[in-house]
């Protein structure tokens, strides 16, 4: 099964720690969500990409520590040092959700670019398959937004997907660079209207539409940023639908 429309899951959320080991991890109840919106298959097939990260080994071998013994049939896709699966394509074209792991966009870009990946991407969201993902999994569909991809002074980032045609701001509330360069990029054109997501937030997508903003947690929220009349940003605070826990 897969959505009945084009559907990405834009977040600033990660994995819950289950334990003292950092990579001790559990799924949160954002992935709950992006299974609801694949249309509830009863074994959830889900591939996790983490180009970001440059398919870090401790990185995946958490994720699947994070969804043994559930329902979810998890793979994934590495791009280093070779494709892992014989047709990426088609392999991603038979998942039910796609989830983009966090690290440097910028590198996940022209990582992606270089494999196709991001013709296949395109295919799989208008095929219905559920995109998602968390920081540069967040960025990636959008035209841009900011970024540490290039050192710890943030950047902007504008060579995104573009499936949304919105720009995008991560960890809005945990980074103290991320609001205000979101709104000067903003204001001075680099970027054009977007949404911002505090740690713990998601943006859901139907389409190019933002239908809602969801959280994990309580206090965080969502805004939706745009240059006003005097050039200036106006953001514009969304209050967020709790997930469930």
């Amino acid at each position: 099964m897969t959505a009945d429309a084009p559907t990405i899951v834009a977040t600033s959320i990660g994995f819950r720690s289950a334990g003292r080991n950092m990579f001790d991890w559990t799924p949160g109840p954002i992935f709950d969500l992006a299974v609801e919106l694949a249309g509830r298959p009863a074994r959830p097939k889900m591939c996790f990409l983490g180009t970001a990260t440059g398919d870090a080994l401790n990185y995946l071998s958490a994720i699947y520590g994070a969804f043994a013994g559930t329902d979810v049939r998890l793979s994934h896709l590495s791009l280093f040092s070779m494709p892992n699966v014989a047709d990426p394509r088609r392999h991603l074209l038979d998942q039910d959700v796609i989830w983009v792991g966090g690290g440097s966009v910028a590198n996940l870009l022209a990582v992606w670019r270089v494999h196709g990946v991001d013709a296949i991407m395109r295919e799989c969201w208008e095929a219905g398959v559920v995109l998602g993902g968390v920081s540069a999994g967040s960025l990636c569909w959008h035209v841009g937004g900011t970024t540490d991809s290039f050192g710890p002074d943030l950047r902007p980032v504008t060579n995104g997907l573009g499936l949304l045609p919105w720009s995008n701001g991560v960890h809005y509330d945990s980074e103290e660079q991320r609001r205000p360069l979101y709104h000067r990029l903003i204001s001075d054109g680099t970027l054009p209207t977007g949404f911002a997501t505090d740690d713990g937030v998601g943006l859901v997508y139907r389409g190019t539409e933002l239908v809602e903003a969801v959280a994990d947690r309580a206090g965080a929220a969502a805004y939706h940023v745009l240059r006003g009349p005097d050039g200036t940003a106006i953001e514009t605070r969304i209050e967020p639908r709790r997930l469930p826990e």
